[in-house]
């Protein structure tokens, strides 16, 4: 008994260091997939970190592009803007000079004098033209609300027939250039008449 017993103990190691490769082989494959899941949880919080910075990168590039593209049409046609503003004074002189001329005096005219009317009062529409080709157009308030983005109040006059606030006199020509005021106009308002007429519900409000 005491033999067999002896060679049962023998065997028992044995059957351990045979047994212990395999539980290191499951062990280490265990790592491994470990360590590719941890691989390839990395990459793919990588690619998402590269997706998301070309997303940001192609949206910058379209605000610059759109910004860019803003600033172009401004400057083409803004860029007469202070050579405009100097020509309103020519175009100031021009219209002094007619209105200072008496009506019976411009309605009589001829000969040389009607001929020099007349070619002031050519220069005067050239002169606008040539402005409205570059985008500066004559402001024409009179008869209209006051705007006082567009108006600058000179003086109010009293007019119990026309609405309060309705430009009556317009002293000095304005322009504006593109949507821009280039110059406002100088006016004259009424007061003491009839509230405006609310274009819609919410202006009477």
């Amino acid at each position: 008994m005491m033999a067999n017993d002896m060679h049962d103990e023998r065997r028992d190691p044995a059957q351990a260091v045979e047994e212990t490769p395999g539980a290191a082989q499951a062990e280490s494959a265990g790592s491994g997939e470990a360590m590719q899941a941890d691989a390839l949880a990395t990459l793919v919080a990588e690619r998402d970190e590269l997706k998301d910075r070309v997303l940001r990168t192609l949206a910058e590039m379209e605000n610059l592009r759109r910004r860019t593209e803003r600033e172009v049409a401004d400057a083409r046609a803004y860029a007469v803007t202070n050579f405009a503003r100097d020509l309103l004074n020519s175009a100031d002189n021009i219209r002094r000079a007619l209105e200072s001329i008496p009506e019976a005096d411009r309605t009589g005219a001829d000969g040389a004098f009607k001929a020099l009317i007349d070619g002031i009062e050519l220069t005067e529409r050239d002169l606008a033209k040539t402005l409205e080709r570059h985008g500066v157009k004559l402001i024409e308030p009179k008869g209209q609300r006051f705007d006082p983005n567009r108006h600058q109040a000179m003086f109010e006059v009293p007019d119990p027939e026309v609405p309060a606030g309705t430009v009556v006199q317009v002293m000095q020509a304005g322009y504006i250039i593109g949507d821009r005021v280039l110059r406002p106009a100088l006016v004259g308002v009424a007061k003491g008449g009839p509230k405006p007429t609310a274009a819609n519900p919410a202006d009477a409000a």
